[in-house]
């Protein structure tokens, strides 16, 4: 099984930079305080890297088959 992880936009993206904030939305996070949960990828990292003080993140095993 692999992981995933959970992610929660904890603080507002008005003021931020345009790249925060279409970094943002490829993740699919269009409100504050919505979760979604992503595959456990080198990609996804790297979009939580860029915008890191504007989210919560937390790893959970993934249902597997």
């Amino acid at each position: 099984m692999g992981m995933q992880l959970r992610i929660t936009q904890r603080r507002s993206a008005i003021g931020r930079h345009r790249k925060q904030k279409q970094t943002l939305v490829a993740l699919g996070i269009r409100r504050l305080h919505q979760t979604v949960v992503h595959n456990d990828t080198p990609q996804i990292h790297g979009m939580i890297t860029k915008i890191s003080h504007l989210l919560e993140v937390e790893m959970i095993e993934a249902a597997g088959k």
